[in-house]
């Protein structure tokens, strides 16, 4: 059914309210937005996304999130027919028209259907863009954030990078939806997904650090290459923490001084208890508060901003 529109007119916020889309060439509401049941990036997962904050106005790191997402494309064979000037744009478009000043934006490549005559191969399909501006959406409600998340380590292990590159951002996530699960069942938040070897790799939209002897470390094989994980390097850096990537033994990660998570949809987020075990004084490490308030003071300050413009 398609969503009842809250204006007639189409320059008013309020048209745009709840969220807009762009869909192969057309910009809708959010709840109007469609992709035909038969494409492949539907039906075969055969698409890459990516996710870009807004926060104050501003887009955070758009030109690493763009970068990236045009890796991902090559990597899998898409090819769209927008330049990454063409995506910015769509981009900046579809906050403005909603208003938002913390939004939720998401760009996805999706690969079509072979044409009716064609061989049945992905090479023969169109690929296309699909976009959406949303109200921001956070990985985890702020209460949670307050006191720390607590985690517990699966026993689903991740997809192994010889099977679906992790680098490459993928909606390949059988293994993240049973570890989502598993945790609920164990009454944590979130899990933490191990690689066939028993080292850590992410979760199911985060990357993880732990912190031992002052020393930060976050896994550098089986993950994805974070935008925010990109951003807490460079404050390691700024600080003169001491910084490693590196493989991270599930057991190093259970008995760190401190374990935080980064993720897009969040920033930096405390970790309290990881199966059971009480972290610190059960609230987030003073070295994770540290990294979590230097990133948000300076993403206050426009530390790698784009101002939208909103016409006001």
């Amino acid at each position: 059914m398609i969503a009842r529109r809250t204006s007639t007119d189409p320059d008013s916020n309020s048209f745009w309210v709840a969220g807009a889309a762009y869909v192969d060439g057309q910009i809708v509401p959010i709840g109007e937005a469609r992709i035909p049941l038969t494409d492949w990036g539907y039906r075969r997962s055969d698409v890459t996304y990516d996710v870009i904050s807004v926060w104050n106005g501003a887009f955070f790191r758009l030109k690493d999130h763009i970068r990236r997402f045009r890796r991902s494309m090559d990597a899998l064979r898409l090819s769209p027919t927008e330049s990454d000037a063409a995506i910015r744009d769509i981009l900046f478009d579809l906050v403005r028209r909603t208003g938002l000043r913390e939004a939720y934006v998401a760009v996805d490549c999706l690969r079509g259907r072979p044409p009716a005559g064609t061989i049945y191969h992905p090479a023969n399909a169109r690929c296309y863009l699909a976009a959406f501006a949303i109200p921001y959406v956070s990985l985890m409600p702020s209460d949670i954030i307050a006191r720390g998340a607590h985690l517990m380590i699966a026993s689903t292990p991740r997809i192994p990078k010889e099977c679906v590159d992790p680098k490459v951002k993928n909606f390949h996530w059988g293994d993240m939806t049973r570890a989502l699960f598993e945790a609920r069942d164990f009454g944590a938040d979130n899990p933490v997904l191990l690689d066939l070897d028993g080292n850590v790799t992410e979760g199911p939209g985060f990357n993880i650090f732990s912190v031992t002897n002052g020393v930060v470390v976050t896994p550098d094989q089986g993950v994805l290459e974070g935008i925010t994980r990109l951003s807490v390097i460079e404050l390691c850096d700024q600080f003169g923490i001491p910084f490693e990537q590196r493989s991270l033994p599930a057991d190093e990660l259970h008995h760190a001084d401190e374990i935080f998570i980064s993720s897009t949809a969040g920033g930096i987020i405390g970790v309290t208890r990881l199966n059971g075990r009480i972290l610190g004084n059960d609230r987030p490490g003073m070295l994770t508060s540290r990294l979590h308030d230097a990133y948000w003071n300076m993403r206050a300050k426009g530390w790698q901003a784009d101002t939208i413009d909103y016409g006001d």
